[in-house]
């Protein structure tokens, strides 16, 4: 038995099939077979029940994965101590939002780069559940996305808030007055996918009051919301810091609006079990690195 053994078996059943842990490992799937096998041979027990739908854990896999996680996170740790970060290797795989994509991202991968030279990221842009999806499935090592993940499975670094405004083009003709849920159902909403936070927050601002909207139409990006908006196709929920340009070229105007919009915190999430000690470490380095507004919170905290 070795650390890649030990290693492989894990991701075998953190995702659940011998190729998605080939992948995960850059290795090939036959290398992924032989490395179990060994294993089982070791230990004269059948670690996973192989099918069509993948390989599912045994009972004496379920008792060898507590073992292996606490050895593997300690072999971690051992090499981020006594290496150094500027020897720490791997690849660390984040999941982020839009509205981080586009704001501070490139400073953190530059603080990342100058503190861990030889770790190699692998990004993803996804809207939150989709991120949250892929972090429970372990296809992804830290995400950076909107709201706090529930669960006491996660540890949540607050990035900070961002306000949010509701925004049209002035051809949509709206009233010039304070407007309501009740008010702004009768226009066209234009709102990210289902799996956003977005999404979700929206709904629950028009239900607070009982409305309902006339229609909503989504994409997965709020730059292309923002062009809908412009373009007089419906109402949209934008963070103003982004749209100062088009906010004072009269191509969009804030709609003053009650209830207001509570601001969106944004947090940098990892999961307890991880065996990637540097998960951590770059989640307080993006709470350093974030420029939205600070929470009066703690900064970090299970959720």
């Amino acid at each position: 038995m070795n650390l890649r053994q030990l290693e492989t078996f894990y991701w075998v059943a953190k995702l659940g099939s011998f190729s998605a842990a080939a992948d995960r490992l850059n290795a090939t799937q036959s290398t992924v077979s032989m490395r179990i096998q060994d294993l089982e041979r070791d230990f004269g027990h059948t670690l996973f029940d192989r099918g069509r739908r993948g390989a599912r854990i045994t009972a004496m896999g379920r008792e060898l994965m507590r073992y292996a996680e606490e050895v593997l996170r300690l072999a971690a740790e051992m090499r981020e101590r006594l290496a150094g970060s500027e020897t720490m290797p791997g690849v660390l795989r984040i999941g982020v939002v839009e509205m981080i994509s586009v704001t501070w991202l490139p400073r953190l991968v530059k603080a990342i780069h100058q503190t861990y030279p030889k770790l190699a990221l692998e990004l993803d842009e996804a809207l939150t559940q989709n991120l949250v999806d892929d972090l429970n499935q372990g296809n992804l090592d830290l995400i950076l996305a909107a709201g706090r993940i529930p669960g006491y499975n996660f540890n949540q670094v607050s990035l900070g808030a961002v306000e949010f405004a509701w925004m049209a083009s002035p051809s949509l003709g709206l009233p010039e007055r304070r407007l309501g849920p009740r008010d702004l159902q009768r226009w066209p909403v234009i709102a990210l996918s289902r799996e956003s936070y977005h999404h979700r927050s929206i709904e629950e601002w028009f239900r607070s009051v009982g409305a309902h909207c006339r229609r909503i139409d989504t994409c997965k990006s709020l730059g292309v919301a923002a062009a809908l908006a412009r373009a007089g196709l419906g109402v949209t929920l934008l963070p103003p810091r982004c749209y100062r340009n088009e906010i004072r070229a009269g191509r969009l105007q804030v709609i003053t609006v009650a209830p207001r919009f509570r601001p969106v915190e944004f947090t940098a999430t990892y999961s307890v079990a991880t065996i990637q000690p540097l998960a951590r470490r770059i989640a307080e380095l993006a709470g350093e690195v974030s420029d939205f507004d600070k929470m009066p919170a703690k900064r970090e905290q299970k959720a």
